[in-house]
């Protein structure tokens, strides 16, 4: 999830209680519950690189008690003083924990057992960006503040944040149960019908960013891909009335496109991958544009998350590469012949 959710999240735990455990828990969980994220230093190396690291080794198991121990190291460090390492240690699991749980339950995945298994492992409960569970921390988060000046007004003691901290940390789970609850209902429903006659091959019901009971469903059929909405709470809507994709057979352009770095990659990361052509040209040059897309991330030309490639006649790769946009920035083959 994003770095707001992680670093409100840990201001909640350590409210809840952490910060009794070990001196400066507060920042100790704040850097720990971030510190897996520090793959983001691969970017200026390109979005390729970027994409091959990301949610990798420093998000695996292996690799959590010494994410932790460096958030040690670092805490430690900032405040020029020696922590109890043990009880520091401890907390700082908790923060790394904390962040791979919750990078878990979202659809882009996780690859929790490198170096021994590269497999991703996607829960599809929260979106990367979710906007009832923001808010709820963000609330939590302030409350201290404004209970403390009503305090103060009457003369009371300082309210320091325990219960709203427990009482947001309570509703974050309960809310994923319930989000589980809703998502299995989903996507029993995208299994259920049969899809211009053909049986899914495999389903996703992947959330939406306000309405816990809208799903954004892909199925993929012997033939192509569908995308459609699903609402958990009501009967299921024509499964017919969605947008289809169909597979692209592996003509010579996508098998050449296929053989590139970025497209040999795209092809293990993405979970529900869709094949287009379309006719381009390189100033007088005839060639054909390749799009790759994931559909958990949008559909061809729009959303995030594309590689490109322009094929010439001969089959050659002209040009490739991978970009966490729409495709259309690279601008490549557009127009008309010069």
């Amino acid at each position: 999830m994003d770095n707001v959710t992680h670093s409100l999240t840990a201001l909640a735990m350590a409210r809840a209680g952490l910060n009794r455990i070990t001196s400066r828990a507060t920042l100790l969980l704040l850097i720990s519950a971030n510190l897996p994220d520090i793959d983001i230093a691969t970017a200026p190396l390109g979005p390729l690189r970027y994409l091959e690291v990301h949610r990798g080794y420093t998000h695996c198991l292996l690799a959590l008690p010494l994410m932790a121990a460096l958030s040690v190291l670092m805490t430690a460090a900032i405040f020029r003083r020696k922590l109890s390492w043990l009880s520091a240690w401890i907390v700082a699991c908790l923060g790394v924990a904390s962040h791979l749980l919750l990078d878990w339950t979202n659809g882009y995945g996780i690859r929790l057992l490198l170096p021994f298994s590269s497999r991703w492992f996607h829960l599809d409960v929260n979106s990367l960006y979710d906007v009832i569970i923001l808010a709820a921390l963000f609330l939590a988060a302030v409350w201290p503040s404004f209970a403390g000046l009503v305090h103060r007004e009457i003369g009371a003691q300082v309210y320091k944040g325990q219960a709203s901290s427990i009482a947001v940390l309570t509703f974050f789970a309960l809310f994923d149960i319930g989000r589980a609850v809703l998502h299995q209902r989903a996507a029993d429903k995208l299994d259920s019908v049969l899809y211009g006659g053909e049986v899914p091959l495999r389903v996703a019901a992947l959330p939406s960013r306000l309405n816990p009971f809208a799903w954004n469903g892909i199925v993929e059929t012997p033939e192509g891909f569908r995308i459609l909405r699903v609402d958990a709470s009501s009967d299921f809507a024509d499964p017919d009335a969605s947008r289809f994709f169909e597979k692209m057979p592996r003509d010579p352009a996508i098998t050449a496109a296929n053989a590139t770095p970025a497209f040999r990659y795209f092809q293990y990361f993405a979970r529900f991958p869709v094949w287009t052509e379309q006719p381009a040209w390189i100033g007088s040059q005839r060639a054909t544009r390749i799009d790759l897309t994931d559909l958990q991330f949008g559909a061809p030309n729009s959303g995030s998350f594309h590689c490109v490639a322009l094929v010439d006649d001969a089959a050659r790769v002209l040009e490739s590469a991978f970009t966490f946009g729409s495709g259309r920035d690279l601008g490549w083959g557009e127009g008309t012949p010069k």
